[in-house]
């Protein structure tokens, strides 16, 4: 969904109010099983985007992880230097299965040498001037929950 699209507004406010509740403890039983799921949806995630591209289905987390466990997501995520592509796949499907549907974005800028580069995102999460140094070249939108 585009920024500027009128559910934008609401999935920001939805992500915000999610953001603002407590955090689970890091050795919580929740946030553990999200941090296991999180290093599985990677692996899993890498070889699909390997096999069918953009196509790739990330596996949904299990419904029992609650919001509070995304220490856990974020954790993995942070320590694991999963992709750009892999990261924002992976973070798409967590924030569908809690209700906050953003689409990934890629983009591609030529670098200092010439050479073409590619990054991905999730639309709402980055900075406008981030975007700004991306020609956008495919949306993945929000899987269905």
């Amino acid at each position: 969904m585009k920024p500027d699209h009128p559910d934008s507004a609401d999935q920001r406010r939805h992500y915000a109010e999610l953001e603002s509740r407590p955090v689970r403890p890091r050795r919580s039983p929740v946030v553990m099983a999200a941090a296991v799921w999180t290093w599985l949806a990677i692996a899993i995630t890498r070889r699909r985007l390997r096999r069918v591209g953009f196509a790739a289905a990330v596996p949904a987390p299990p419904a029992l992880l609650p919001w509070s466990s995304r220490r856990g997501v974020y954790g993995v995520l942070s320590r694991l230097s999963p992709t750009c592509l892999e990261r924002s796949y992976v973070l798409q499907r967590w924030l569908s299965a809690h209700g906050v549907d953003f689409e990934v974005v890629v983009g591609v800028r030529r670098d200092e040498a010439g050479a073409i580069a590619a990054h991905a995102w999730i639309e709402e999460l980055t900075t406008a001037r981030e975007r700004g140094r991306y020609t956008e070249i495919h949306r993945v939108p929000a899987p269905a929950a």
